[in-house]
């Protein structure tokens, strides 16, 4: 009996015939005289199911009483109350009541159905309004489809267009470098006319040494002794300057202005090459400065191999009123394509490639920055044969900034008095600053290093080999003594 009263609690019978009852009571003057019967019929049955279970429980109840158990409320309330329920009660209303009654019934009726009928038209044209809206709503999702297509053309535009104006932007930033390459150069345009201007008054000159000459030639054709013993002991003749003389202004000033150019444009470049495979800019500069150091001193030992050997060639048949030292130098001004360039550019690899202070990846060499060793190399060369001789300061790490010799690099730090590293040296002429240099001034230089260094040689020096070992180290990499021919001569 139990288990047949909870399953009735649980399933809620009474409140789902509780709310089907207030559910008819709602709509009991909406819908149709049919559907009110169905209505009530429903209540009906789902009474009598409950009904059917109750008695079900009353049954197992008295059973679980035994036989006598409950018999008086049997007696007293189910009892009385079945033979109420199934006795037939005496109608209480007259005929024209009953009359009214049916009337009210037919009213009740047509007002049901002018009600249903004006129901059905408002929701036929409720539907109306539905299919329109459903059509407004279809035509604005095509409108977004057609805007969602606009959007992503948009967008494509949008991408292409940015595309190009990186392309652009690329191409303007390589202009202004480009730019700022020709400024640099247009800025050196003052010292070319100045070169110019030398290179005429040497012309010049060397037109008044061509009569000079000439009318010595004349001369020394005559028969008379005489002019021969004048010609051998004429002071003008042993005045007269040679070549390299001459023209050591212009070729000074050349030379200068040659240097600044490197600095300014092929510094630059190899600058751009290395930065493609090493992204520490200070490892990069400190290649670039060591490749200018170990330029100059490969060229000069080459040049006193080749000085020396001019010389050696030169004085067998030596005679004139120059020494054979300015013979030697005006010829090497002379023939200045006679450097065997190359050779010192591998000598200039070879050094870096040993050096420890820097390093490269293992994937690339130093020959990427040739073109700046080959033409550093041929400006040191020709630096030599000047009177006095070019040079470059000696430098070295955790040095005092000097600021007649150095300028500071944009990233120093400007309060800082010692040298972290130099970015350019500078070109020097006895102890007088011709260019300055470039250095980046940091507080934390190893000053200890550059103490250290101060007590000891110079590293260009003590690097670079005696002309007589220089000469047996290297007689495999100069020139060969056969191109040292008279027609040179």
């Amino acid at each position: 009996m139990a288990d047949t009263l909870r399953r009735l609690t649980n399933t809620s019978s009474f409140s789902v015939l509780q709310d089907k009852l207030e559910i008819w009571h709602r709509d009991y003057h909406v819908i149709s005289c049919d559907q009110n019967l169905n209505r009530c019929c429903e209540l009906i049955e789902l009474t009598a199911k409950i009904q059917g279970q109750l008695f079900a429980i009353l049954n197992l109840t008295a059973a679980e009483g035994g036989h006598y158990a409950g018999v008086d409320t049997l007696k007293m309330r189910l009892l009385p109350w079945l033979g109420t329920c199934f006795s037939m009660s005496k109608p209480s209303v007259t005929d024209d009541t009953s009359l009214q009654l049916i009337q009210d019934s037919v009213e009740k009726d047509r007002r049901i159905r002018e009600l249903s009928a004006s129901h059905g038209n408002d929701m036929q044209k409720m539907e109306t309004q539905l299919c329109s809206t459903r059509m407004q709503l279809d035509s604005v999702r095509a409108e977004l489809v057609d805007a969602h297509t606009e959007l992503d053309d948009t967008k494509s535009k949008s991408t292409t267009t940015l595309l190009a104006t990186e392309a652009l932007k690329a191409d303007l930033r390589s202009a202004h470098e480009q730019v700022e390459i020709y400024k640099r150069k247009l800025e050196s345009l003052g010292d070319y006319e100045r070169q110019i201007r030398l290179l005429r008054d040497e012309v010049s000159i060397l037109s008044t040494e061509k009569a000079m000459l000439q009318e010595r030639l004349v001369r020394s054709r005559s028969p008379s002794p005489l002019p021969r013993l004048s010609r051998s002991s004429s002071p003008m003749r042993s005045e007269s300057p040679t070549r390299a003389q001459l023209t050591n202004s212009s070729r000074h000033a050349r030379l200068v202005s040659r240097f600044s150019d490197l600095y300014a444009v092929e510094r630059l470049e190899a600058q751009s090459l290395l930065r493609r495979y090493i992204t520490d800019l200070e490892m990069v500069q400190k290649i670039i400065f060591i490749a200018v150091v170990e330029s100059f001193k490969t060229a000069k030992l080459a040049y006193r191999q080749f000085k020396l050997r001019v010389r050696k060639t030169l004085s067998p048949s030596h005679f004139g009123p120059e020494s054979l030292e300015d013979a030697a130098v005006d010829y090497i001004v002379r023939n200045l394509d006679l450097y065997d360039v190359q050779d010192s550019v591998n000598g200039v690899i070879n050094a870096m490639n040993v050096n420890p202070r820097i390093s490269f990846p293992p994937e690339v060499d130093f020959v990427l920055i040739s073109a700046l060793i080959r033409e550093t190399c041929r400006v040191a060369f020709a630096m030599q044969t000047l009177d006095p001789a070019l040079d470059l300061a000696f430098t070295s790490d955790g040095e005092l900034y000097n600021d007649h010799k150095y300028r500071r690099s944009y990233d120093s730090e400007f309060t800082a008095p010692l040298v972290m590293y130099h970015v350019w040296p500078a070109l020097v002429e006895g102890n007088a600053v011709i260019v300055k240099g470039e250095a980046l001034t940091s507080r934390g230089a190893p000053w200890s290093r550059s103490q250290s260094r101060s007590r000891s040689a110079s590293p260009v020096r003590s690097r670079s080999l005696s002309p007589t070992r220089s000469l047996a180290f290297n007689s495999k990499r100069s020139l060969s003594p056969e191109r040292l021919t008279a027609s040179h001569l």
